[in-house]
C-alpha cells in the first residue's frame, strides 16, 4: 500500500509530466522522458523473469529491484535542488530511464511474489473468490492516501515552491513513502518456498521459447494483443495536463486538484472493480474500463470547464484502475504456474514496447499538429483494443473459481 502510494504520485499524469514541460518547454521532451520509463521496462521484466523462475525464494530479488526503482526518484529530487538548465533536463530523462529499468523488474517479481503469497499463505483463510476485493482495499487505501498527498503537493508543496522547489520536495516524499512500503514488506512478510520451480535457463534461451508460450494458449496471445493496443493509447497520456493547459492557468493548486481527482477515481473505482470482478471474471472489468477511458477522453478533449476537466480525470483515473486490475488478474489465469515468471515478463514487455513509442511519437505530433491530433489517436487504440477483447471470449477464462 505504502509503496504504491508513492509509485502513483511519479506516474500520475500531472506532476511529472508537468514539471517536465516547466523545466524544457517542449512537448517533444515530456513525451521523450515517458518513453524513457517505458523503455526501460521492455526488456527488465524478461532478464528478471529468467533471473527469478528458478530461485525457491525471491524476496532478495524484490528488495534490490525496488531499492534501485526508489533511489531513481530521489534522484528526481535531488536534480531538480542541484542542477538547472539543460543539466537538469539530462538528469531527469536519466533517472526516469532508471525509473523505468527497476520497475519493470519489479513488476514481474512483486506479481509473483505475491502470486506465491496467495496460493500458499491465503488460500485457507481468504478464498480466491475474495481476490479482487482484497486487491481493491489494498488499492483504495494506498489510492486515498495518494489522492490526499497529491492535493497537499499540488497546492502547498508546488504552490507554495516549499524547499525552493516543490516538484523535490513532492518526489523526496513519494520516495520516502515507497521505501517504507519496501521496508514494512521486507520486515513483515514471511515468504514461503514456491512450491514448483524450473530449471535454470539462459535469458537468450528463454527468449527462443516465448513464441511457443504464445502458441500453446491463444487466449494468452490475443490477451496480449489487448494490451498492447490498450497501451499504445497512452500516447496522450503525458499532454492530458498539458491540454489542461491551453485551457487555463494550471498553478500547484490546480494540478493538486486533478492529481486528487484521478487519484481518487482510483480509490474509489477500485472496490467497485474488485467486487465487479469477483463477481463476474475480470474479463468484463477490463471491457468496461476501456469503455470509461474513451468516454473520459472525449469529455477532456470537448470541454474547457474545469467542473467537467475534474470529471474527466476522474473518468481517466477510474479508467486506468479497472484496466490495472483487470489485466494484472487474467495474466495469472493462463498456462500452468511454472511458465508465470516468463508471461508476467512477456506482458510487461508487450506493454512497454508500445508504451515507449506512443509518447515519443505523441509529443513530436503535439508539436506540430496539436493535442486534438493526439487525443484522437488515442482513441483510435483504445477503441481497437475494446474490438478485440469483445470478440475474443478466451480472454479472461476465468480458470479460478469466482464467487
Amino acid at each position: 500500500m505504502l509503496g504504491m502510494t508513492g509509485s502513483r504520485l511519479i506516474n500520475a499524469p500531472t506532476f511529472l509530466p508537468a514539471y517536465l514541460h516547466l523545466v524544457s518547454g517542449s512537448n517533444a521532451i515530456v513525451g521523450l522522458g515517458l518513453a524513457l520509463q517505458q523503455l526501460g521496462g521492455i526488456i527488465s521484466p524478461m532478464f528478471a523473469g529468467t533471473k527469478i523462475e528458478h530461485r525457491p525464494k525471491v524476496m532478495p530479488a524484490a528488495v534490490l529491484m525496488g531499492s534501485m526503482g526508489r533511489l531513481a526518484v530521489l534522484g528526481m529530487a535531488l536534480s531538480g535542488w542541484l542542477l538547472s538548465g539543460q543539466a537538469l533536463v539530462i538528469a531527469l530523462l536519466r533517472f526516469i530511464f532508471m525509473f523505468g529499468v527497476f520497475m519493470g523488474a519489479q513488476r514481474v517479481v512483486f506479481s509473483l511474489l505475491m502470486s506465491v503469497v496467495f496460493s500458499l499463505l491465503m488460500s485457507e483463510v481468504i478464498p480466491l473468490s475474495r481476490r479482487g476485493r482484497l486487491q481493491a482495499e489494498r488499492n483504495a487505501t494506498g489510492g486515498l492516501i495518494a489522492a490526499v498527498l497529491a492535493y497537499v503537493a499540488g497546492k502547498y508543496l508546488i504552490g507554495q515552491n516549499l524547499l525552493g522547489n516543490g516538484y523535490s520536495t513532492t518526489f523526496l516524499c513519494a520516495f520516502i513513502l515507497t521505501s517504507a512500503g519496501l521496508w514494512a514488506l521486507q520486515l513483515l512478510l514471511r515468504e514461503p518456498v514456491t512450491p514448483t520451480l524450473r530449471s535454470q535457463s539462459r535469458f537468450v534461451d528463454r527468449l527462443r521459447e516465448f513464441p511457443a508460450l504464445v502458441a500453446e494458449d491463444p487466449g494468452f496471445g490475443w490477451f496480449l494483443m489487448v494490451q498492447m493496443l490498450a497501451t499504445a493509447a497512452r500516447i496522450a497520456t503525458p499532454f492530458y495536463i498539458l491540454h489542461v493547459g491551453e485551457q487555463m492557468r494550471v498553478d500547484g493548486a490546480t494540478l493538486g486538484l486533478l492529481s486528487l481527482a484521478y487519484l481518487g477515481a482510483d480509490t474509489i473505482s477500485n472496490l467497485l472493480w474488485g467486487y465487479l470482478g469477483d463477481r463476474t471474471g475480470f474479463r468484463l472489468v477490463l471491457l468496461l474500463s476501456i469503455g470509461c477511458w474513451v468516454a473520459a477522453t472525449e469529455l477532456l478533449m470537448s470541454t474547457g470547464s474545469m467542473a467537467l476537466i475534474f470529471i474527466a480525470f476522474f473518468g481517466l483515473g477510474a479508467a486506468q484502475a479497472g484496466y490495472m486490475m483487470g489485466a494484472q488478474t487474467i495474466i495469472l489465469e493462463f498456462g500452468d504456474r511454472d511458465d508465470l515468471p516468463m508471461r508476467i515478463a512477456a506482458s510487461a514487455t508487450a506493454e512497454s514496447t508500445t508504451a515507449t513509442l506512443g509518447p515519443l511519437l505523441g509529443g513530436w505530433v503535439a508539436d506540430w499538429f496539436g493535442y486534438d491530433i493526439v487525443f484522437g489517436a488515442s482513441l483510435g487504440f483504445v477503441a481497437a483494443s475494446k474490438t478485440q477483447a469483445v470478440g475474443r471470449p478466451e480472454i479472461g477464462p476465468n480458470r479460478v473459481h469466482f464467487a
